[in-house]
């Protein structure tokens, strides 16, 4: 008998993670109207996976980094650049790109973010 209880405490233990996990990535991010009003903008980062100051940059935005118009530049291999990247002349990573053309370089922050899209960035709890 204490064997069966063993196996029934351990499934809930495993249906209540996978609930939690479930209900937390439902969760909106804490900034994502700010970057869904950046996609909206027609801005565009282009990044690579192996990129650290890429991975910087999404960090900024935690859960809501996915909602980011973010373009991945690099091949599978990390060896070579993908054709969008190369059309678009992209030499460095992060580049950020605006409807305007203008292009910024770097991890930026999200108060330049904010000026250079029009967004409106405030500070969340």
């Amino acid at each position: 008998m204490k064997k069966y209880t063993s196996w029934i405490i351990i499934g809930i233990l495993v249906v209540g993670i996978f609930a939690g996990m479930v209900w937390y990535s439902s969760q909106p991010g804490k900034y994502d109207e700010f970057a869904t009003c950046i996609k909206d903008s027609g801005a565009t980062f282009f990044g690579a996976f192996w990129c650290s100051h890429c991975q910087e940059q999404k960090a900024l935005f935690g859960k809501s980094a996915k909602q980011l118009p973010y373009v991945e530049c690099s091949t599978l291999d990390g060896q070579s650049q993908t054709e969008v990247c190369k059309q678009k002349k992209i030499e460095g990573y992060p580049t950020w790109e605006f409807k305007d053309g203008t292009r910024k370089s770097g991890k930026l922050k999200f108060a330049d973010l904010a000026s250079f899209t029009g967004c409106t960035f405030t500070q969340s709890k």
